[in-house]
Parts: structure tokens; C-alpha cells; sequence
């Protein structure tokens, strides 16, 4: 009997250890899916296996998995899963505590199938945390940078700089979730917010900033490295 615990016990660490876990802001809404799938159940006898495929992919959406930073200092790191949309040089947007002059923003497009947290960036301190409502365009669009709902902040890092990052919804998307608050103490790769069913997140660099990815390219939330930030003189005016 013993061997036989020990046995269910290692199985179900094998099992914790494949299945990621659920971000909290996730929770009600798969909880509400399965029992609105119970309920059909119920009334009217059918539906058991669709209601049981929407309650597991509502919950693979809402996944969280463990990432691992890089060994790497100086470096930032991508906010999220997706694919790099575009990289170029722009004004940051006027809700950012940043210089107005052209930056590298990188952009990176969320589908539905993605892994939805955001995650930190780099080692830092949050300056500020600022929300914009706006309109639910197709997150792929460039004007969605601009136009769309989204929720910004400001990263002041550990080596002096300062980095912005926008989560912005997109088409489906009708809730943004952010879980940090200016003043807060941040690490690289842990995770801070959500965007619900297909989004966008920007990263805007400091300007001399060298961009190590490529559009096209798939990122992994904590763990690619955007960009390099020893080319970047700190910030002088802390």
C-alpha cells in the first residue's frame, strides 16, 4: 500500500508539473463556463462533451506557466507571448512619463491561442500606472497603438533607464487587467496583468537601444530578449 501512495503521489507531481497553472483573473469566468455547461447538461441532456471542451479551453486560455529569465543584465525582456507585429521608431504616446523623441517600440500581436499574462520586463521600480479607454480595433492594426482601450506604464530598471510598456485590447478583447501600482518593487519575468481573448502588448525603449528580434518572430512572456539597453546613456533626471 505504501508504494501505491507513493506512486499517486508522484503522479500527481508529474501531472502539476505539465498542466500550468491558472492566473486568479481567470478563475470566475472558467468557473462560469463550466457551470453554465453543467446546467445545459442538466436541462436538456446533451452537450456534455462541448461544455466540457469549452470549460478546458477557457482554462488553457488562462494559463500561466513558470518562465525562467535569462541570466542577462541590461537586457529587456518581451512582456508577453505572440509574435513580434512591428518594430520601429516613434513618439511614445503622451500617457508615458517618457522623452518625446522617436524610441524603439517593439510590438507584439496576441492570438486567441497565446499564453495571455503580461509579465515584467526587467529588474525595476514602477513609476506610474495610467489607463486609457478608447475603441476595440483589430490589435494588429499600427493605429491601434493609438486608438484602441489600453493601460500603460512606466519601468524605471535598475540600471537607470526607463521603459514603457502598453497592454492594449484588441477586437475581442473587453477587459484589461493590471495588478501593480506605482512605487512597486518588480522582478524580470514575474507576471503583473492580463488582456482577455486577443490583444496587443508595445515596448517602448530607451532611444540607442539595440533590438534583438526580428517581425515575425515568436516570443516567449520572460524569457526573449527584446533588446539590449548598454548602447542607452541612463536617465539623468530621476
Amino acid at each position: 500500500m505504501p508504494e501505491t501512495g507513493t506512486s499517486l503521489s508522484h503522479i500527481a507531481e508529474l501531472v502539476r508539473a505539465a498542466v500550468p497553472p491558472m492566473h486568479p483573473g481567470g478563475r470566475p469566468i472558467v468557473a462560469g463556463v463550466g457551470v453554465t455547461a453543467a446546467a445545459l447538461r442538466l436541462l436538456t441532456g446533451r452537450g456534455g462533451g462541448l461544455g466540457l471542451l469549452a470549460t478546458v479551453g477557457t482554462a488553457a486560455f488562462f494559463r500561466s506557466p513558470h518562465r525562467t529569465p535569462p541570466p542577462r543584465t541590461g537586457v529587456v525582456l518581451a512582456p508577453a507571448d505572440g509574435t513580434v507585429a512591428t518594430i520601429a521608431e516613434v513618439v511614445p504616446p503622451d500617457e508615458l512619463d517618457l522623452p518625446r523623441v522617436p524610441c524603439p517600440r517593439v510590438s507584439v500581436f496576441l492570438s486567441v491561442l497565446d499564453v495571455h499574462v503580461q509579465r515584467i520586463p526587467a529588474h525595476g521600480r514602477i513609476r506610474e500606472v495610467e489607463y486609457r479607454p478608447g475603441a476595440f480595433l483589430s490589435a494588429d492594426l499600427d493605429k491601434a497603438s493609438e486608438d484602441n482601450e489600453r493601460n500603460s506604464l512606466v519601468l524605471d530598471t535598475q540600471d537607470g533607464h526607463a521603459v514603457g510598456v502598453v497592454q492594449i485590447a484588441g477586437l475581442l478583447a473587453r477587459r484589461i487587467v493590471c495588478e501593480v501600482r506605482a512605487g512597486d518593487e518588480v522582478a524580470a519575468g514575474e507576471t503583473y496583468g492580463l488582456i482577455r481573448f486577443g490583444s496587443r502588448v508595445d515596448t517602448y525603449l530607451p532611444p540607442g537601444a539595440s533590438v534583438e528580434v526580428a517581425v515575425g518572430q515568436r516570443t516567449i512572456g520572460g524569457e526573449t530578449v527584446l533588446a539590449d539597453l548598454s548602447p542607452c546613456a541612463p536617465r539623468r533626471d530621476r
